[in-house]
């Protein structure tokens, strides 16, 4: 079931969605769309275990990782 992975200070949060159900799919769209819209990257990771960036939703992504940006000081 894939499933999204939002990480952040307090550790991770896990979104899992079934992708045959049509509104759980809006649900995440949705969550992708919020996340990256506050300045979370999106990456997913590959069948090899490699990740990269995305910047559409993905409803057949077995694993979205969201990442919180950086901030310097």
């Amino acid at each position: 079931m894939p499933t999204q992975i939002v990480m952040d200070d307090s550790g991770d949060r896990r979104h899992t969605f079934d992708p045959s159900d049509t509104d759980a799919v809006l649900r995440a769209e949705e969550r992708f769309k919020d996340l990256t819209s506050l300045g979370f990257t999106a990456a997913i990771r590959l069948p090899s275990g490699e990740t990269t960036l995305v910047r559409e939703f993905d409803p057949t992504a077995e694993e979205t990782l969201f990442l919180p940006r950086l901030v310097g000081g």
